[in-house]
């Protein structure tokens, strides 16, 4: 670019051309967006910032008020059953039966002797306790969804008149699911080590245990890396009524 000279000898000022114009305008624009941002953030970072709540922040939450729910549903379903009982007029052999249908149905508290079985993830240092085995990989070293499967599906073998993990009753319709190391049972977040108690004969429940090949091959790997597993006998056992919704919301029934 040509410039020329004033009558002082120094060179003058280019002149700005349209298009230099609206570059420049846009270069303010821009900056003064960045500095209304940084005003706003006062000079903190916006990502990672301990005020901003975190993802996993958000689920515990809404795991809490799930639960809270579940609580007050189940307050309210005891005043209308009992209220149902009171003004039905039915029999004394129809409550009766209505009241075992409602314990093998899971929605009534179940008293009785049983068990629990706690399973742990291993430290995150493990290494391995059994000469010949190989290093343990992430994965070896915490408990995975068909480890509570194998647990559950092992006690309901076994005769179980009802289970519990963590603290909610089993009905037909829970899915005992994983994401990454968390539980998400009936819309709540659980994180190890977990609590699965059952109620029946204790000789056939732990029978029922020992005879399950995934369970033998889950203590393997409590042999090999330390994994939690705990077994207690217990001689009385209350199980909690189930206090979520039984609607089906997904399921369609089969059509001959």
């Amino acid at each position: 670019m040509s410039t020329s000279a004033d009558s002082s000898g120094r060179p003058a000022r280019p002149r700005l051309r349209p298009v230099r114009l609206l570059t420049l305008t846009v270069f303010a624009l821009a900056g003064l967006m960045f500095w209304l941002s940084f005003d706003t953030a006062r000079g903190t970072d916006l990502r990672s910032d301990d005020s901003m709540l975190r993802l996993s922040d958000l689920i515990q939450q809404r795991s809490q008020k799930n639960g809270a729910h579940d609580e007050r549903n189940a307050a309210l379903r005891g005043d209308v059953e009992a209220l149902a009982r009171r003004d039905n007029g039915t029999s004394r052999a129809e409550q009766t039966r209505l009241r075992a249908l409602e314990e093998r149905a899971g929605t009534e508290k179940l008293k009785g002797e049983g068990l629990s079985v706690t399973l742990t993830d291993a430290p995150p240092n493990a290494t391995a306790k059994i000469p010949g085995i190989p290093e343990p990989q992430p994965n070896d070293l915490v408990i995975h969804q068909q480890d509570l499967q194998a647990v559950v599906n092992a006690l309901w073998r076994g005769g179980a008149k009802g289970i519990e993990v963590m603290d909610q009753r089993l009905i037909s319709t829970s899915a005992v699911r994983c994401v990454g190391n968390t539980l998400i049972l009936q819309g709540r977040v659980y994180s190890p080590p977990y609590k699965i108690t059952a109620v029946g004969d204790r000789d056939a429940l732990n029978r029922a245990l020992t005879e399950a090949p995934a369970i033998q091959n889950y203590l393997q790997y409590v042999n090999a890396y330390g994994l939690g597993w705990k077994v207690d006998q217990r001689e009385a056992v209350t199980l909690p009524g189930y206090s979520g919704t039984v609607e089906l919301h997904y399921a369609q029934p089969v059509r001959p």
